[in-house]
């Protein structure tokens, strides 16, 4: 196909349109939740910036992470609600590679920032005295960056490998949004080779990833079990548990939407994957607002500042 009849191509997001109630109460519930993602990861965000205590290595990881959240929702979940209620639930070729790209870009990233955020932890309870020579600025600067780089770089010839089929058929997406799986299957011709590279791509930022943060955490449990402390040992586990509960829900969630028996019903299936891309980055900031003292500590310095100024 020509390149020029890119502007002619258009998708149909099925998503649950033969469940229209459904549609409007999912509206809501996305909506809030957006909404709250929106509020807490900006809101960890410029903690990080403004408290001075903040400025370490894990927080501006955890930085990253909440950016990260922000743009990976924000690809998808404004598309996702005005077709929840609208009655053509189109999408043109160039925004549909674009929500593709940016968001198969974002879940690439995280899988290889959450390896970073483990090897930060592994440092600072393996090494504590070498931790600020280690884990220097410019390191930290460079794993962000080599984060960040490898996910645009899957996505950008996942992308390119995907927009050179040919569509000629009825475009229709039965899902809510553009997966790229999904959108290289409406292709009309053969595509054995493009699933088998979108797999191994897949295979690779999912368990390489996996692996470094299971050998991380085997090495600092290793270290934090050998403490005489029990001082020790719990503050050591507090520094890695909410890191640990969100890679645990974050691959957790992903094994068992690949490892399940498809369902009878679709519309089961696409849920769990809506939910999976809207709850996992709303929990984050939660969860490391409750699990860290320092991060309290700085939303309670930041709220008396404003009612002060008030």
């Amino acid at each position: 196909m020509d390149r020029t009849n890119w502007t002619e191509i258009e998708f149909i997001l099925q998503g649950l349109s033969e469940y229209p109630k459904v549609e409007k109460l999912l509206f809501v519930m996305c909506l809030m939740m957006y909404l709250v993602i929106l509020l807490g990861n900006s809101t960890l965000i410029l903690l990080t910036l403004l408290d001075p205590r903040l400025h370490t290595p894990m927080y501006f990881f955890l930085g990253n992470l909440s950016f990260l959240d922000i743009c990976y929702t924000t690809s998808f979940i404004p598309s996702v609600l005005i077709h929840f209620l609208s009655r053509k639930k189109t999408i043109s070729f160039t925004r549909c590679v674009v929500q593709m790209s940016v968001s198969y870009t974002m879940a690439c990233t995280e899988c290889v920032l959450l390896a970073v955020m483990a090897y930060d932890r592994y440092v600072a309870i393996c090494n504590p005295l070498r931790y600020p020579v280690i884990m220097s600025k410019a390191l930290c600067i460079q794993m962000a960056a080599l984060s960040w780089g490898l996910g645009f770089l899957n996505s950008l010839t996942k992308t390119i490998l995907a927009i050179r089929l040919p569509f000629c058929g009825k475009n229709v997406i039965n899902h809510f949004v553009c997966e790229i799986l999904a959108f290289v299957k409406l292709a009309c011709a053969d595509i054995t080779s493009i699933e088998i590279a979108i797999m191994v791509g897949n295979v690779i930022f999912l368990f390489i990833p996996l692996l470094f943060i299971c050998i991380s955490y085997i090495f600092i449990l290793s270290t934090v079990l050998k403490m005489n402390s029990a001082e020790g040992r719990k503050k050591a586990f507090s520094t890695c548990s909410a890191h640990l509960t969100v890679v645990t829900m974050f691959y957790g969630t992903i094994l068992f939407i690949y490892t399940k028996p498809k369902s009878k019903d679709s519309a089961f299936d696409k849920l769990i994957a809506l939910f999976y891309g809207v709850v996992t980055p709303m929990l984050n900031p939660i969860i490391y607002s409750l699990r860290n003292t320092e991060v309290l500590g700085a939303m309670r310095k930041l709220m008396s500042r404003h009612w002060f100024w008030k």
